[in-house]
């Protein structure tokens, strides 16, 4: 009992498995693992609860729906109870452990996380399959934690939260001004469908809306007028927030692939010692480039002119006595920026991989600006021999033999 009470206390395996959960998502690393295998219980969740809503299905494959459901309840139940546990000593704050399990316990994500398998649980036991499929959204909404699209758009929404009330405000004022005139216009005609304001508000939902149900429509002439500017104000009142969440989003994308790009470029070594705006004139220098699964990159002997950032994918180097692989946030080719030396492996794509390239021609033209960075070469390649596992030890003594070649 004791070593088990030590156990659950131990703060090493605590940091490992609050590490895991949240930090630990690199490709073909146990977190990435169990991220995709949570990813898939919550589809198969999603789809378990739906198909059971057709009674023939149902009555079929019923146990099976069942077991589906009780594994993701007991999934999601694990992880929640895993992230209470070792959040604590991690948050901003670090006040208490206490404190900092309670802040994710009422956290955006610590509630998505329990309205994952809690609701469901409960109606599961009562056996209500329709208010089951009620609930069988809330799972999908843990996909929010593992997906970056979805964090963006959410990081947008929230930075134009103020803009998109006004927008409200805006339509709800539309509303009330095309239900008081289609009332006033319409109530003596119509009774029975403009006779109450409410009624004529509902009439205008729709047709700000652009939905048209054609259920409530104006007959006389100045009710028809009306309805024409309601409809044209109708697509301005979509458009508008459509525009600003739009807006935001490619904004919030572009900010989030520039605080990546950023950060690869800041830890290689060669640019360690470059200040903010020569890294900027580096990131606008940068190309993308998607190579497909199996497609070989570079080949051993290529001539080398460009270095490679590897934003999301994963490549093999073949070199002559080992194989390396890369994953995101990794780089190569740096040396040879410098002196366009033979590829010393061959490169190739194990998966679909974006990359940014940097030419060697523009960063000799970094370099003509920038003479500080032309020494400080030789000496982060001289660094990075040191691991004998790196490329750039390879491609630094092809680089030497290649500057040893008579007229070289």
């Amino acid at each position: 009992m004791l070593g088990h009470h030590k156990t659950l206390n131990d703060p090493d395996l605590r940091d490992r498995l609050y590490e895991l959960l949240e930090h630990d998502h690199l490709p073909l690393s146990v977190g990435s693992r169990f991220v995709r295998m949570v990813v898939i219980v919550i589809f198969a969740d999603v789809l378990a609860v739906t198909l059971a809503s057709v009674p023939q299905l149902d009555a079929r494959y019923g146990l099976v729906f069942t077991a589906v459901q009780l594994m993701a309840i007991a999934v999601f139940a694990f992880e929640y109870f895993a992230r209470l546990w070792s959040v604590a000593g991690h948050t901003p704050r670090k006040v208490s452990a206490f404190r900092d399990r309670l802040d994710y316990v009422f956290s955006a994500l610590g509630i998505i996380d329990l309205c994952a398998f809690l609701p469901a649980a409960i109606v599961l036991a009562i056996g209500d399959h329709a208010t089951l499929a009620m609930f069988c959204v809330l799972p999908f909404l843990k996909l929010i934690r593992y997906s970056p699209a979805m964090r963006s758009l959410l990081a947008a929404i929230q930075a134009e939260r103020r803009t998109l009330v006004g927008c409200v405000v805006i339509l709800t004022g539309a509303v009330l001004l095309f239900a008081s005139l289609l009332y006033a216009v319409e109530r003596d005609v119509q009774p029975e469908k403009f006779g109450t304001l409410p009624d004529a508000m509902w009439w205008a939902i729709v047709t700000l809306g652009t939905v048209g149900y054609g259920d409530v429509v104006p007959v006389t002439a100045l009710g028809k007028a009306i309805t024409v500017f309601a409809i044209v104000a109708g697509f301005a009142m979509i458009a508008l927030p459509v525009a600003i969440i739009s807006t935001a989003f490619a904004e919030e994308v572009k900010r989030r692939d520039f605080v990546v790009t950023w950060g690869m470029l800041a830890r290689v070594p060669l640019f360690a010692h470059l200040s903010a705006g020569e890294i900027a004139d580096i990131m606008r220098l940068l190309r993308a480039r998607t190579i497909e699964g199996d497609e070989v990159l570079v080949r051993r002997g290529d001539t080398a002119s460009s270095m490679y950032f590897i934003t999301a994918g994963e490549v093999e180097i073949e070199l002559p006595t080992q194989r390396v692989r890369l994953v995101d946030g990794s780089f190569f080719g740096e040396i040879a920026l410098l002196h366009r030396t033979k590829r010393s492996g061959t490169v190739k794509a194990l998966r679909k991989t974006r990359l940014l390239v940097l030419d060697a021609q523009d960063f000799h033209a970094l370099i003509e600006r920038m003479p500080a960075l032309a020494s400080h070469v030789k000496t982060t390649a001289q660094a990075r021999m040191a691991d004998t596992g790196d490329l750039a030890a390879v491609e630094l003594a092809e680089a030497k033999a290649h500057d040893d070649q008579p007229g070289g």
